[in-house]
């Protein structure tokens, strides 16, 4: 066989792959349409967002991305048949952006939908070819097709490529807004990812999450429509530079950066400077960055409640540390209006603690403020946390609703708000209008 034939003949073969795997998973292809609730200048609003999913059990569950579906009112999904039915939404987790949809297959007139394999992404290697498949920019039901340009790609915890417990799979597949919660496939036809982000203004440049993650959070969600994890409220950073400032090659841990106060990690002994080598008689070793993510996996599955052991070395010699997990503090449950005080709440995150250097874990944070509102003349500002109203303690937005309820319904009454603002107390008598 000539030279020419025999790229032509690999070329089919190749073709024949691509056709294959595309055809084994569009019928499972989705198109998400949520409704989702949004604030705006104190006040909220509906709108309604595009992007894809791809059903992966018979019974009609489908992944998506969390940033797709939280906090949606309704969702919308249409299939490959074009039927256009109602999901719900049955949990989702932030810190890795999944979501799972149960369709109302009720509504079908077949209620035996086709579904897609789940692959092993720890299979996936640098250069192989995979297919992109989703919305991009609400066109329904397109493939796109490239490699993969790194299997361990690695993003700070902050901005939003959020990713504490994983590395992300980067490809030159097109990967536009509307493709995110797609599935990214290899040529078996087995989902090995799912869409996840793109850079804009970057040409070929996506991110997919890797499907064993996706697969290890779906079945905690599905379990309990929630992902549970242990914390310890300490920051770790990799440990290159600082063996190479020990000159000791060999080193091995992570090193803490830094430690929350009042946090089982603080509670425990831990300081900014030590170096963790095993927890829970793991051994942790972050030479380099990528190691980091393992690393909150580790602590992340720890028992909560219950001592563990965590070995550190400090100042020359190596300790014993006795540690009692919690269950991770900081909810992300939806954002709640009080309109009849003009402002928006939202229950603390990680970040909102740190930045005000609370004590610990009780209150609301602001997010939105309407102008004119009774919260915008008693001078609220957005990041105030809100710790009691008329004395009453708040620990969370469940009892910050509770409390306000009672409130507002005194029409004309004052409130007094006790709150941190840039770190330190700060109070507000907010009047209250009474209703017209």
């Amino acid at each position: 066989m000539s030279g020419v034939a025999a790229a032509q003949t690999t070329e089919i073969t190749l073709q024949k792959q691509i056709f294959s795997a595309r055809d084994k998973v569009l019928p499972a292809l989705v198109h998400v349409e949520p409704i989702i609730k949004i604030f705006s200048r104190g006040e909220s609003q509906h709108a309604l967002v595009t992007g894809s999913g791809v059903i992966f059990s018979g019974d009609g569950y489908v992944l998506t991305n969390h940033h797709v579906a939280a906090n949606a009112t309704k969702v919308w999904c249409t299939l490959s048949s074009k039927e256009r039915i109602t999901a719900t939404v049955v949990g989702s987790d932030p810190s890795t952006d999944i979501a799972v949809l149960k369709l109302n297959t009720e509504e079908l007139k077949n209620p035996d939908v086709p579904f897609a394999d789940l692959g092993n992404s720890d299979q996936l290697e640098v250069g192989q070819i995979v297919l992109a498949l989703g919305s991009p920019l609400g066109l329904s039901r397109s493939v796109s097709m490239g490699v993969v340009s790194s299997i361990d790609r690695y993003f700070p915890d902050r901005g939003t490529m959020v990713s504490p417990y994983n590395l992300w799979i980067q490809t030159d597949a097109a990967i536009n807004p509307g493709n995110s919660g797609g599935p990214l496939i290899n040529l078996n036809g087995e989902v090995v990812g799912i869409n996840a982000r793109a850079v804009f203004f970057a040409e070929n440049l996506g991110f997919a999450i890797p499907i064993n993650l996706v697969r290890e959070v779906a079945e905690e969600i599905l379990a309990g429509s929630s992902v549970s994890r242990a914390w310890l409220g300490a920051t770790f950073q990799e440990i290159k530079d600082f063996r190479e400032y020990l000159n000791q090659p060999d080193f091995t841990g992570a090193l803490v950066a830094d430690v929350d106060q009042n946090s089982p990690a603080a509670k425990g002994g831990l300081r900014p400077g030590d170096v963790v080598q095993s927890i829970h008689n793991q051994p942790v070793n972050a030479v380099y960055e990528e190691a980091l993510p393992e690393i909150r996996k580790i602590i992340s599955k720890l028992p909560v409640d219950e001592k563990v052991d965590i070995d550190i070395w400090r100042d020359g010699k190596t300790r014993k540390l006795k540690v009692t997990p919690i269950s991770e503090p900081f909810g992300d449950d939806p954002e709640f209006e009080a309109t009849a005080w003009g402002l928006v709440i939202k229950n603390l995150s990680q970040n909102i603690y740190r930045a005000q250097m609370l004590s610990d874990f009780d209150g609301v944070f602001v997010t939105s403020i309407k102008p004119g509102s009774p919260a915008d003349e008693s001078s609220v500002r957005n990041g105030d946390v809100i710790r009691k109203i008329n004395g009453e303690a708040v620990r969370n937005s469940s009892e910050f609703q509770t409390i306000y309820d009672v409130s507002a319904a005194q029409n004309g009454k004052t409130v007094f708000l006790e709150m941190i603002r840039d770190g330190h107390p700060f109070f507000v008598v907010l009047k209250q209008e009474p209703a017209p």
